[in-house]
């Protein structure tokens, strides 16, 4: 029999043609008209996966169906690997500016091009094709093998979230791997082992109980519009730091051995002026802008409304303005407790002219792995063994909330083991997945089992 390795490259072209079939799916989980495609979807996975030998079922709920598969066989004493994927894809259109239909893929220059190709089907596929080649290897799989596919991770993810907080015992597992992630460059092989948390506000600021002429009542009524820029102008010190009491009280701090493997991927100011078209970078002092972008906690203003912004001029006094704030958290940091200091600090400096209105509209935590772990470095090895070099560390920026939803609930290592690229346009048009990276993603897959068994 074939070595999985071997079976992999000789089934290659076959893995490449179904992956075609699971894209051609319009699994838009954001759009109302797409669920019944979103459900076919699922149940075309559970049914695949039945096909390898695992058992697998669509789990129901309140909006989107999960799909859970597990094959025990190795044995209680040997380790279990989890696997997290999404089947869901953003909307895409044809007009949008895509070069070819994007539920119909097409392979050119080296790519697949589709919606959903890296973003997450394509990665998840082969996690999926890595563990079909483990069953048809010369060696039965030595981990026991588990998957949850979630249908909603781009429009919310509650129902993982919830089922994540329930289950913990089904899902228990050593360790998970996830491939929602990429790399640096074609060459430059990286691991994401943080993820930035957030929480999401909106507060409404009210003055007058409706709109006043300024000429009459300017300078006697305190315009929300000005009240609104006084509280925003306060959020920040003249340092780059956020100036909310307590902000920073539960960060954990970046290591030396952490900040020595970022700076071995600088990020300096002409290349973010480049990418940016910024005069100058802004941001916290004494931390790089790579080190600011994953490893520092931020708060930033995502809009701000109200009064007349129509063609020409209205001499008003609006009776509301409202501003838009997030906060982007790092490990440790309780999304929570960071909205509640927020609206404590703002009920400080909120003049006794106006009354004030908080809107929330969700948070995650953030997540943290240790580079040092064992898990860690049988991925690091893994990538070793396909790429000849091995890979930088790098802290995201953004948030995957299921990471710490695993952490926190299930209690594991959680492995963001990525094969993107930066320039795959996912959520816009002509996202695209490499071939060659798709094909290296499963030999890098394969490695890891190997190495995390032995």
């Amino acid at each position: 029999m074939p070595t999985p390795h071997e079976y992999a490259h000789e089934h290659a072209e076959r893995f490449r043609q179904e992956l075609h079939d699971l894209l051609r799916i319009p699994s838009i989980s954001t759009d109302p008209a797409y669920r019944s495609e979103v459900r076919r979807c699922a149940d075309w996975l559970a049914a695949h996966l039945r096909g390898l030998g695992m058992t697998a079922e669509t789990i129901p709920t309140n909006r989107h169906p999960l799909v859970y598969a597990e094959w025990m066989g190795a044995g209680a004493d040997a380790k279990t690997v989890l696997t997290y994927g999404h089947y869901d894809v953003q909307p895409a259109d044809v007009d949008e500016g895509w070069h070819s239909d994007p539920f119909e893929p097409e392979e050119r220059d080296g790519n697949i091009y589709a919606r959903g190709a890296e973003d997450n089907k394509g990665q998840l596929w082969l996690q999926i094709k890595a563990v079909e080649s483990l069953f048809h290897g010369d060696q039965p799989p030595a981990c026991n093998l588990k998957f949850i596919i979630e249908g909603e991770e781009e429009s919310g993810g509650e129902s993982i979230a919830k089922y994540v907080a329930e289950n913990p015992e089904k899902l228990k597992a050593d360790v998970c791997l996830i491939s929602d992630t990429g790399i640096l460059a074609f060459d430059k092989p990286s691991i994401i082992y943080a993820l930035r948390g957030m929480v999401a506000t909106e507060l409404t600021v009210t003055g007058p109980d409706h709109d006043l002429h300024s000429g009459s009542f300017g300078g006697v009524v305190h315009n929300p519009l000005q009240v609104v820029a006084e509280i925003v102008s306060k959020l920040h010190n003249a340092d780059g730091s956020v100036a909310v009491p307590g902000f920073y009280d539960d960060v954990v701090m970046m290591s030396d051995a952490e900040r020595a493997e970022l700076a071995k991927t600088s990020w300096t100011e002409a290349e973010v002026a480049t990418e940016t078209g910024v005069p100058q970078t802004w941001g916290e002092v004494g931390f790089s802008p790579r080190e600011r972008a994953g490893g520092r906690p931020t708060l930033e203003i995502n809009g701000i409304g109200g009064g007349y912004a129509g063609i020409g001029f209205k001499t008003v006094i609006p009776s509301s303005a409202l501003v838009k704030i997030s906060c982007r958290l790092v490990a440790n940091q309780d999304p929570d407790r960071i909205y509640d200091l927020l609206k404590a600090y703002v009920a400080q400096i909120t003049p006794p002219t106006v009354t004030v209105e908080w809107k929330k509209f969700g948070g995650g935590h953030g997540a943290l792995v240790d580079i040092h772990a064992p898990e860690m470095q049988a991925a690091v090895r893994a990538y070793e063994n396909v790429w000849g070099v091995k890979p930088v560390f790098l802290r995201e920026g953004g948030s995957i909330p299921v990471v710490a939803d695993l952490q926190r609930h299930v209690g594991m290592p959680v492995l963001l083991i990525g094969f993107g690229l930066p320039t795959d346009n996912i959520h816009g048009p002509n996202e695209h997945f490499n071939i060659e990276l798709f094909h290296r993603g499963v030999d890098t897959i394969l490695h890891f089992y190997e190495i995390y068994a032995g």
